[in-house]
Formats: C-alpha cells, structure tokens, sequence
C-alpha cells in the first residue's frame, strides 16, 4: 500500500512539474532577436584633481560599474580634497558605464540622462563588438532621458510597444550590461504601474523585480512579444544591487521627449504654477470631500497661468483637459504633456461645489521665484486651540507675500508642533478662508466643534501646503 501511494506521488509530482514548466515563458526568441539591437556606453569625464585623492573611499578601486551607480547619485568622485602626501592636483579620467537600444537604423540611441550627462566623451559598443564616438543630441533630466547619435547605418532596431497595456503580473525582460557585462538577459513581473517616486514628477514608473544592477540604467524593458515598453532607469537598494524593486521608464513618455531632442536639442512642458499635495482622508473630511480623488492646490504663484484662470489655493482638480486627476502624482505629468498656450478647460471643487475654468498653459521656466520667509516675531499672545502662538504680520512682511494677509506662527506646541508646523511659518489660511486678521482667524476657529479637524494653509519659504489639524475632544 505504500509503495503504491510513493508511486502515486511520484507520478503527480512529474505531471505537476511539467505542466509548470510548460507555463513558464521562454526568452530564447526575445533574446536572439532583440539583442542586438541593444549597446554597451562607456562615458569618460575629465576630473579636476589628483585621482587618488578624488576616489570616493579610500583604498576604493576605479569600477566604470561603481563609476555608473555614483554618477546615477550625483557623486561622480570627491574632488579638491588631494591625496594627502603633498601630490600635486592633477586632472585625470574617470570612467562609468551604462546601457542603451538602437530605435533607428541610421544610429540614433535612447540611454538615460544620468548615464551620458557631463561626460567628455560617450562611446557605444554595438552587439557585433564594433565602438564608436557617440554625440549627445539632447537630454532631459526632468524624465532621465537622453537622445545620442553614432555615424553608422542599416543598424539592427527595436520595435516600440505600447505600456499602457501592460498588466501587473506580465512577464517582462531587461537586457543590457550590468557591472560591464554586455548583453545580460533578466527577467520578472511587472510589480506596480504609475509609481510614482520623490521628485520624479514627470514619469509615472513600471515597477518591477527584474534584476536591475549598475550598467543597466538606460537599457530597455521587454514584453513578451519583444517590444520595447520602458527604458530601465532606477533601482531601490540598500546593498548597491538588485533588491527586486526596479524601475522603468515608460517607452512613450521616453518617445515624446526624444521627439523634442531630435527637433529642438531641448524639451518644452506645460506649467500653471501651483504647488498642490495629495488629499488624506484628515484632509477630505474637513473640506467635507466625499473621496480623496484630486489634487489638492496648496498654492498659486502670483502672475502665473493658474491665477490668471482664477485657480484658488483650496481648490481641487479632479479633471484636466477632459483627464482625470485621481491623485496628486497625476496632474503634474498631465499639465506637463500638455502643449504650451493651450486652453484647456480645468474641472475643480470649491468649497463644495464643482467649477470648471478655462486656463490657458505656459511653458515650464528653468527656475521659479519663490516668496521669502518671514522674519521671526516678538509678540507672544496665548497658546489657540491648535497649539499655536500667531500675530499678525508687519507691512513689510506682507509684501514679501504679494500683499496677502497671513498670521505669523511664534510658537508651536501640542499637535500643531506633532504636524510638523514649526515657528517662523505663516498660516494663509483655515478651511478654505484665507486669513484677514488675528482676530477675524480666533473667531472662526471658536466656532469649531471640539473632535473636528481642520486644514491650515502654511507657507514655509516659497512651499504652501495644507495641513490637518484635529482639535482636541473637550472633557
């Protein structure tokens, strides 16, 4: 009877593996045929300084691959510190090392912006070991995408896809040259889509486990049909290497700001210039929101496209030119994909009540003027119900606000202070009312039921942003 039962087993555990292995993918094909289409970039840079004395780390060797993951980080070495024995300073080349795929046959190549900014020189390896000096048409750091042209023709290509239809769960594939070595194939699943990442508000990122390591950034991100439908840009590590959290720019985004290099060597965004936050539950409860779908404008620049369309501070976009605006991530890629002088129609919430204006979009400047901080004050009136000390503020710092009324914050204690609110910070505004004085801001804030919450607008150097505040139960 038991050898029965082990010869039973035995036979299930054979039929079940092979029934599995029937339904895993093969990236034979993908790989034969893509392949070569995708090339090794070596970027040389010119320091400033004696090399021994520019390694990050003492004793630390000179690794493209390392080169690859500090350059990725900003910190392509440790200049102007010397090496300590009295050498003198000294230029010298520091090398680094990154992927890239061939989208035209006449040798135009996509790579990551961090890969090929600020080098001397870029040279591309291609799959039939063949180097050439490659020129650095244009890059965007905004979207970490860099447009560069070897002299060569009848080059192998990829096929672009399409990642609005990929699916979390599908199997995807990255090839590229990890540590210098050319031509790796990994793969895994997509994890998540539309991530988004701090300051990276202009892609909305594949996530995936695929096996990301330095010399990966700027290789392509495969489906299964071998499609291109991401450029492999950043990981998540505590060790350096791959953890199982990669992410990928997708192919479209990466399209459209090559588009722009090629034509124009530079790339050109929407802007209304508005600082906006994401909406918590905290939040939507005292704007009396049934959800906490939109974004959340926190701020308005003065003379910017948004205050001329009548955008407010309070209110929330839930639709941009006819697209929707689930979370705050979004509305930044849809403003900044939208051509400069359009008018679009913006769908918001106002204290309740839906509104649409018309807005017309401008072009993204280099650098925006903020509004100063606030000198710190003298008076020290009570403790509110919040746990803040406030006065009025002086002329002159009123003007610094564009003539807008504000309270100075003197103190912060109880759970103003756990908020995050902090001395020399300006209260704007208390559920939706801009503030007009101390006393009109007391006045309002009595008439407050005791366990509501309530949403301070605060500016902080030239960042507004709401924060939730829920007054304390009386006993």
């Amino acid at each position: 009877m038991l050898k029965k039962l082990i010869a039973t087993c035995a036979i299930l555990i054979t039929v079940s593996g092979t029934a599995s292995a029937k339904d895993l993918p093969d990236f034979t094909e993908l790989a034969e045929k893509q392949g070569p289409a995708v090339v090794n970039i070596s970027i040389t840079q010119v320091m400033h300084g004696n090399a021994e004395g520019n390694v990050p780390f003492p004793g630390m060797p000179d690794d493209p691959a390392l080169g690859e993951f500090l350059r990725r980080f900003g910190i392509p070495g440790m200049p102007g510190q010397g090496n300590g024995n009295g050498a003198p300073q000294q230029d010298y080349k520091s090398q680094s090392l990154g992927s890239g795929f061939i989208i035209s046959s006449d040798g135009y190549i996509l790579t990551n912006a961090h890969v090929v900014n600020e080098a001397d020189e870029v040279l591309v390896k291609l799959f039939d070991k063949r180097e050439f000096k490659a020129k650095i048409i244009g890059s965007d750091r905004r979207t970490d995408v860099a447009l560069i042209k070897i002299d060569a023709s009848n080059l192998p290509k990829v096929t672009i896809g399409d990642p609005n239809q990929l699916k979390v769960g599908e199997w995807v594939a990255a090839i590229g040259s990890p540590f210098g070595l050319e031509n790796t194939m990994t793969a895994g699943i997509v994890s998540a889509k539309g991530r988004a990442l701090p300051q990276e508000n202009f892609v909305p990122f594949i996530q995936t486990d695929v096996a990301i390591n330095p010399g990966n950034s700027g290789g392509p991100l495969f489906n299964l049909r071998g499609e291109v439908v991401g450029i492999n840009s950043q990981i998540y590590s505590r060790s350096g290497g791959s953890m199982g959290l990669s992410f990928s720019i997708p192919i479209d985004v990466a399209i459209d700001v090559s588009n722009q290099l090629k034509a124009s060597g530079k790339v050109t965004r929407g802007w209304l210039g508005i600082g906006i936050q994401e909406i918590t539950k905290d939040l939507a409860d005292s704007f009396g929101m049934k959800s906490t779908n939109g974004a959340l404008v926190a701020g308005v620049e003065k003379g910017a496209p948004a205050e001329k369309g009548g955008l407010e501070a309070g209110d929330v976009i839930v639709k941009f030119d006819g697209k929707p605006v689930l979370t705050s991530s979004d509305l930044p890629r849809i403003v900044g994909a939208t051509k400069p002088g359009k008018t679009v129609p913006v769908e918001v919430l106002r204290k309740g009540s839906a509104k649409t204006l018309n807005i017309t979009v401008g072009e993204a400047p280099s650098e925006k003027d903020g509004v100063a901080p606030a000198p710190k004050g003298s008076a020290k009136p009570e403790v509110n119900r919040l746990g803040l000390v406030l006065r009025d503020l002086t002329p002159v710092q009123k003007r610094k606000l564009n003539g807008k009324n504000g309270l100075l914050v003197v103190d912060a204690q109880g759970a103003a202070a756990q908020a995050g609110i902090r001395r020399g910070d300006i209260v704007l505004g208390l559920n939706n009312t801009e503030v007009q004085s101390l006393e009109q801001f007391n006045k309002q804030l009595a008439a407050v039921a005791s366990g509501k919450t309530v949403a301070l607008l605060v500016q902080r150097d030239d960042n507004t942003l709401y924060v939730p505040l829920k007054l304390a139960t009386d006993k």
